[in-house]
């Protein structure tokens, strides 16, 4: 069969074409909230009729997405016991970002994403997911940066993320021209170099090994416009990808100091009572009232059921001091049991994470809430109630 010769300028501007051996690759550099974006994706895949459509999703993205009745199979008790309640906290936080932003543009972000798949279905052409697994490159992202960085990283998007209603043009501008996750993290990147590494680079890599594999003659690849530049120094080599894939070792010290202070503060607790029975029960009536006032304000911040603010209080001073416990999941499992999500409520999610006041008010944001505020008082608990029992030590 005689092979299509197609014009260079028959492409549009922002379309890369690569050699790859006897292979023809064209990189579509993309902004996820653009319309042009996808108009792009569906000239270039017209005119080029590719074997192979690779897009720049993983299988959980892309089921996100594509799967608009997803969130109705819910299962708020498993996700507590799984222990990814923050995790599916931070994501909404995330697509409620960028549903304020593609309602601001009129258009949904990942939109020219959906098109490569639509496209792919309508053509016959073979779907490559060929993005990393976004659970891997959170974990990476998140297990490789210091404990102090974790945490100001987290207030950043926090307060980026959820607290800011309104998004300026500025903001706008600058994300038309940026990846769907780097546009998230491109201002922290510039404080973290390793998250850049890990969010950017790494999956510059991936891609490229994704793209460079993918079945046929002719390839279109939809990717992020800031990935266009390192798939296209890369794709030439043959890489492999078990190193990309492997999460961070947890570092000896994590463990140390989750069993260590817990231990600390049980001895400080016993040594007190060698100072006489009162002043030991003192130090117990310290670490009760600030880890369980701590985690119940928490609890309370997120508006949770009487009952469940009065468990956070029970459970913090229990829970904080065995590492493999947390005050938030108790407070969890218990706003659950008194205000468990209707399937209306699991319906309504999408529009609910729009606005700041729908993750208060839609119950299955609001028992995330209730277990990340939680854990945060109680841990801050602890940081006052730990040093003030020691220094009584003294």
């Amino acid at each position: 069969m005689q092979e299509t010769v197609l014009e260079p300028m028959a492409l549009p501007p922002r379309v890369t074409h690569v050699r790859v051996e006897d292979r023809d690759i064209y990189l579509v550099g993309t902004a996820h909230i653009s319309k042009e974006s996808v108009a792009d994706v569906r000239t270039t895949i017209e005119q080029v009729r590719p074997e192979a459509i690779c897009v720049e999703l993983c299988p959980a993205r892309h089921q996100a997405m594509t799967q608009a009745d997803n969130w109705r199979k819910m299962d708020i008790f498993k996700i507590i016991r799984q222990k990814k309640a923050v995790f599916l906290l931070a994501q909404l936080i995330m697509s409620s970002f960028y549903r304020r932003l593609g309602e601001k543009l009129g258009v949904q972000p990942g939109a020219e994403m959906l098109e490569g798949v639509r496209l792919a279905s309508e053509t016959g052409a073979q779907l490559v997911l060929a993005d990393r697994d976004i659970e891997i490159t959170l974990k990476r992202v998140w297990g490789y940066l210091g404990f102090w960085n974790k945490l100001k990283l987290a207030m950043q998007i926090l307060m980026s993320s959820l607290f800011t209603e309104k998004i300026d043009t500025d903001v706008i501008e600058q994300l038309k021209q940026q990846d769907q996750l780097e546009a998230v993290m491109a201002e922290f990147a510039r404080q973290f170099p390793e998250i850049k590494r890990r969010l950017i680079d790494e999956r510059d890599t991936y891609l490229a090994q994704k793209i460079r594999t993918a079945p046929g003659g002719r390839v279109v690849a939809v990717v992020g416009a800031g990935h266009v530049e390192g798939i296209q120094s890369q794709i030439h080599r043959d890489q492999p990808l078990d190193e990309l894939m492997k999460l961070p070792r947890k570092s000896l010290w994590g463990p140390l100091c989750a069993w260590g202070i817990p231990l600390l503060i049980v001895a400080l607790i016993v040594y007190g009572f060698t100072k006489g029975t009162a002043h030991g029960f003192q130090n117990i009536g310290i670490w009760v009232v600030v880890t369980g006032g701590f985690a119940a304000v928490g609890a309370a911040a997120a508006l949770a059921h009487p009952a469940t603010i009065v468990s956070a209080f029970l459970a913090a001073p229990l829970t904080t001091l065995h590492p493999l416990l947390a005050a938030g999941w108790v407070a969890g499992i218990v706003q659950a049991f008194f205000r468990r999500p209707k399937v209306s409520d699991l319906e309504d999610l999408p529009e609910a994470i729009g606005s700041l006041k729908g993750f208060w008010t839609n119950p299955v944001t609001r028992i995330l809430l209730i277990i990340a505020l939680s854990n945060l008082g109680a841990f801050i608990g602890v940081l006052i109630a730990g040093p003030w029992i020691a220094a009584r030590s003294v």
